[in-house]
């Protein structure tokens, strides 16, 4: 059964398909992504403006039709923060589900964490016990933890890369000092987060899945031995942190020439390591894994558990 995952995010609108089974693992087959950054369209009351939903109507269309091409069977479409907090929310949304045809799935942020978390389960297996998660999207900053498929704990922050660079960021190279700010704020804004996690066993394993997070593992991390002769990237807070002066002192045009910086994460990298790296010292985390598992997955496993409960014995 071929399935889509339509992930309209904050920065991208990501389409997913992949092929399924009922008890199997999801194999993709085609990723097509359209980056917006639609945090550029936030007018001063908060709404979308024309020229954004315009741009996202577009990407969604564009979306449908690939799916339709793939002979997609189901397409499971989600919206995250930018249009679940947008003023215009409603509007827009009509709008993406005419381009769709078919009816949005708006998630909240804690539900954004409960899909990730168990994305990032499924992958680490439950051998590896204890998981904290760390999820850095372009609206908002998601934290789970638990031991099981769905966290004890989930929390959902308004800490997203996209939203800090155009709120604290907005010069190019912002500097250290417009940094600092950001990390005064998210360090408030993290407090009761931290204190909710604090009654939180300690984790086995520290979890980051985002591509901001893999972007940042590129550059400042290291890989390590993983299962089966696999690696996996382990991305210390001491050497994020260490990046973050020479981030804030480049200009966009010069960062994507680091490695694992992308042209569509140049502009809000520097924010998306300032808010982890706060993340990682409020939660007294010194590393974390990435993986390659998040979100579209999570809603991807979720549909295929359904199937699996609904086949006749």
């Amino acid at each position: 059964m071929r399935l889509g995952v339509l992930d309209i995010g904050s920065n991208t609108v990501h389409l997913l398909v992949a092929d399924v089974h009922p008890g199997g693992r999801p194999l993709g087959t085609t990723s097509q992504r359209t980056v917006l950054r639609l945090m550029r369209y936030l007018e001063p009351d908060g709404s979308i403006n024309e020229q954004g939903v315009a741009a996202l109507v577009d990407a969604v269309a564009q979306a449908r039709a690939t799916a339709e091409a793939e002979n997609v069977v189901e397409l499971l479409a989600t919206a995250t923060s930018a249009v679940r907090e947008a003023t215009n929310g409603a509007e827009v949304i009509a709008r993406i589900e005419a381009a769709l045809g078919q009816d949005l799935q708006v998630l909240g942020g804690e539900s954004e964490a409960r899909f990730t978390f168990l994305a990032v389960r499924r992958w680490f297996g439950w051998s590896a016990g204890q998981i904290l998660l760390f999820d850095i999207g372009g609206g908002s900053l998601e934290l789970a933890a638990g031991s099981d498929e769905l966290p004890d704990v989930a929390a959902s922050v308004p800490l997203g890369a996209g939203r800090a660079t155009v709120d604290f960021l907005p010069l190019d190279p912002p500097g250290e000092d417009a940094a600092e700010r950001l990390r005064a704020h998210a360090r408030a804004t993290l407090e009761p987060v931290a204190a909710m996690m604090a009654g939180q066993p300690k984790p086995n394993h520290v979890v980051g899945s985002s591509k901001a997070i893999r972007s940042l593992a590129k550059l400042a991390g290291y890989p390590v031995p993983g299962w089966s002769g696999t690696e996996r990237m382990l991305l210390p807070r001491h050497a994020l942190g260490s990046w973050i002066p020479r981030l804030a002192r480049l200009p966009a045009s010069a960062r994507q020439e680091l490695p694992g910086i992308t042209a569509d994460r140049t502009f809000q990298i520097v924010a998306a390591a300032v808010v982890l790296h706060t993340a990682m010292t409020a939660l007294e985390v010194d590393d974390l894994e990435v993986s390659p598992w998040a979100l579209r997955e999570g809603v991807l496993l979720r549909y295929i558990e359904s199937l699996s409960w609904s086949e006749p014995e």
